[in-house]
């Protein structure tokens, strides 16, 4: 085993514990996070985490056909954010709108009462 191929393999190795530890930490990011954002950034970084796990594998392998998945998981998890982000951007519009209907229910019936008050 000459030393390219032992470095390789440690940084492997390496790369693999350290994909793994932050593969965990954004599990719980998913499971805990506090809002909605958060989770869908979340899962974000999943995808790119297992993009990594693949890459790792690729180079540990040799079979290059895994870069290839790879890149269309990046496509995938693009399109998934993307979809995500307009699901809360939708989201936050109804509420928006719905919470302003209130507003102006609760301003008119304070401005008839001070109108009452006056005469």
């Amino acid at each position: 085993m000459s030393a390219a191929s032992l470095v390789v393999s440690w940084a492997t190795v390496i790369a693999l514990v350290v994909l793994s530890l932050s593969f965990l930490l954004t599990v719980y990011r998913v499971i805990k996070g506090p809002s909605l954002p958060d989770r869908i950034i979340a899962l974000d970084m999943l995808v790119g985490i297992v993009i990594g796990f693949i890459a790792v594998i690729a180079i540990k392998t040799g079979f290059t056909l895994y870069i290839d998945i790879a890149i269309a998981l990046g496509l995938v998890g693009f399109l998934a954010t993307v979809a995500f982000a307009r699901f809360v951007l939708s989201r936050a519009s109804q509420k928006s709108t719905t919470a302003a209907r209130p507003g102006k229910r609760t301003e008119k019936r304070a401005h008839t009462k001070a109108a009452k008050r006056k005469k």
